[in-house]
């Protein structure tokens, strides 16, 4: 088969690629991200680039999306353009993934110095706890005599035991091959490195003198959109590195269901998917290792976080059943594995954790995320939320836990908006009308190249409030205002003149895309309301509302009530917990407890599937206005 050259520009990034490869695919091997929501189906229009020479003969998704001067001018869509000759293709600001307003600082609790594992195991209070699933001891080990002749990995249990409270240990054979020689060279005074392994601890090395201190792990966060990682003493407890780039996967579909429809259509699609996510984790291990002046190999343990889907795209198991009713996933607790036959570089005999899932929808993000805030260690009512494409929801105490996974779409990352983006240089994230002006923020201070998410919201709420939309989201034309424009003859609102845009195009928000705001902002509302109903807990009775995740984090609390996205609740008592995935997957690698925990809530807490709950359609329903029909929830909120 024939091979042509294929330079991406602006950053002359060159590969060769087979003939037939799409443009999109010939990016993603060149390691070059390209902006596609739609997992190359054709239907997001996002992945626009720009053919030099005109060297490519446009389709009918190309039709649907560009306009005729566009096509004139070499415009594509990477996804669907088919490579027949070299190019020269130039990938415009708005089609680049650059790297999102990734959240890698938590501001949530801790655990307590390890000094406290000599307290009593108080099983409310896991942050007590210090048990790391993986540690290093010091061992003074009797020289053998005639009449103490025991092997040498018998002497070692027999010492672990007097320093631990452990019963079971299993050795490595890779340690044992060499055990006998270093022990010997280092006069019986050696390092132990243990690390649970399902219910047993396995002796994974042994060194040479005390590197008990050289004992070290990572946390990681594997989310639709980023991927953080923390590298953690696994002696102290202490983060000494915090590292974090976008989710590669992205180039294969923005969301879940894309990669799930892309890793069961496409031949060798799960592996692509696979490897991607490992690639990085890989990558941000390196990057904190090399920065410390550590060496991939003294990690021994590695414990992830991420919902259903992400979590068996890494274990390279098939998600195909998730998407399609019952919505059955492989599996929701998983098995420790060798991070060896994962791929991921770390010691050889290292172990790879993965919290367990409570459903489809409802990911080892969220059962990290209870573990992180204690809402299942308190007697106190709380309600834990995490706004993404699907609005993930956990209430309770420490008796009981109710969950649930509302489809709010895209649209909060900016999918289905024409203008949308994610939280990336150049995003709009704050909007403000004061007296008939309208300013705005840029992530980055940049020239506006989309809007982000907590855009939208300020966007939609100061519409409202300014009487620019009406309580459906429809425009008052009525009204004048130079900033409300005809296109195509429907009504669209201008937040950035194109002199001031990157694009060089006026960057409008249209009734649509005001419709897909309502439409994600109701089913996050409606579940937070089913929930709460099923309960029987009105929305004054939670002690605790805690916001996870990036989105929450930039969300403006007045404006999101004041859209009926959250309840009307005391924005006091609604607390940012920053990544709390990843706090709950740090915690989990250092207490036994939280790991165990972790397992207990996954199978304990009770998920309703809004999809079969008629009660949740009936409250989706009456959410579709802003900010909801019954004003009566929304007392606080005066537009």
């Amino acid at each position: 088969m024939k091979k042509y050259n294929v330079n991406f520009l602006p950053e002359e990034t060159i590969i060769e690629i087979e003939e037939g490869t799409t443009i999109l695919e010939a990016a993603q091997k060149a390691s070059v991200n390209i902006n596609c929501l739609c997992g190359g189906n054709g239907v997001c229009g996002k992945c626009r680039v720009q053919v030099k020479d005109n060297k490519i003969r446009a389709g009918k998704s190309e039709i649907s999306f560009l306009s005729k001067e566009e096509i004139e001018a070499g415009y594509a869509l990477a996804c669907q353009a088919v490579i027949s000759r070299d190019l020269e293709v130039v990938i415009p600001p708005e089609s680049r993934l650059d790297s999102e307003q990734i959240l890698m600082e938590d501001v949530a609790m801790d655990f307590s110095q390890p000094e406290i594992h000599t307290v009593p195991k108080l099983a409310s209070d896991p942050l007590s706890l210090f048990d790391p699933l993986a540690r290093k001891l010091y061992l003074k080990l009797d020289e053998p005599t005639a009449e103490d002749n025991v092997s040498d990995v018998e002497r070692i249990i027999v010492e672990l035991k007097k320093q631990t409270d452990f019963r079971y240990f299993e050795p490595a054979l890779s340690a044992l091959q060499t055990m006998g020689q270093v022990i010997r060279e280092a006069d019986w005074k050696v390092t132990a490195t243990i690390i649970k392994y399902d219910n047993i601890w396995k002796i994974a090395m042994i060194e040479a003198g005390d590197t008990s201190r050289e004992s070290y792990g990572t946390a990681i966060d594997i989310g639709t959109t980023t991927i953080v990682a923390q590298l953690i003493n696994m002696k102290t407890g202490k983060v000494i590195g915090i590292s974090g780039s976008h989710n590669p996967q992205a180039g294969y579909g923005a969301d879940v269901i894309s990669r799930m429809i892309y890793a069961c259509n496409r031949d060798n699609g799960l592996n692509q998917l696979h490897g991607a996510v490992v690639k990085t984790v890989n990558s941000l291990i390196k990057n904190l290792t090399d920065k410390n002046n550590i060496r991939p190999d003294q990690v021994t343990t590695v414990m992830t976080a991420g919902n259903t889907t992400m979590t068996h795209l890494l274990l390279a198991m098939s998600p195909c059943n998730i998407r399609m009713s019952p919505y059955v996933p492989a599996a929701s607790i998983f098995p420790p594995v060798l991070a060896k036959d994962l791929g991921v570089a770390v010691h050889p005999e290292g172990v790879l954790h993965a919290i367990p899932c409570i459903a489809s929808y409802v990911g080892g993000d969220i059962v990290a995320g209870i573990i992180a805030c204690g809402i299942s260690d308190k007697p106190e009512m709380n309600l834990l939320i995490d706004v993404g494409t699907n609005g993930e929801i956990a209430l309770g105490n420490n008796e009981y836990l109710v969950c649930c996974s509302a489809s709010a779409g895209p649209a909060f990352e900016g999918g289905g908006i024409q203008n949308g983006m994610r939280a990336t240089r150049g995003a709009i994230e704050r909007v403000s009308i004061e007296d008939g002006e309208l300013e705005y923020q840029t992530i980055d201070n940049a020239k506006p190249r989309g809007i982000c998410g907590s855009g939208l919201i300020d966007c939609i709420y100061e519409f409202a409030r300014s009487g620019i939309i009406n309580k459906d989201g429809k425009f008052d034309q009525a009204r004048r205002n130079r900033r409300l424009i005809e296109k195509d003859g429907k009504p669209e609102f201008i937040v950035a003149y194109a002199e001031d845009t990157e694009t060089g195009a006026d960057l409008t928000i249209s009734e649509p895309d005001i419709s897909n705001i309502i439409r994600s902002k109701g089913a996050v509302f409606a579940a937070i309301k089913s929930l709460l109903d099923y309960i029987g807990v009105r929305p004054e009775e939670i002690d605790t509302f805690y916001v996870a995740g990036g989105f929450g984090t930039y969300l403006n609390i007045p404006k999101a009530i004041g859209i009926g996205l959250l309840p009307d609740i005391d924005p006091a008592r609604i607390k940012f917990i920053g990544n709390s995935s990843l706090i709950g997957a740090r915690m989990a690698l250092l207490s036994e407890y939280a790991s165990d925990r972790a397992r207990k809530i996954a199978n304990s807490a009770t998920n309703i599937e809004l999809s079969t709950y008629q009660p949740f359609m009936d409250e989706y329903i009456a959410a579709m206005f802003l900010p909801h029909t019954d004003r009566n929830l929304f007392p606080s909120v005066n537009y």
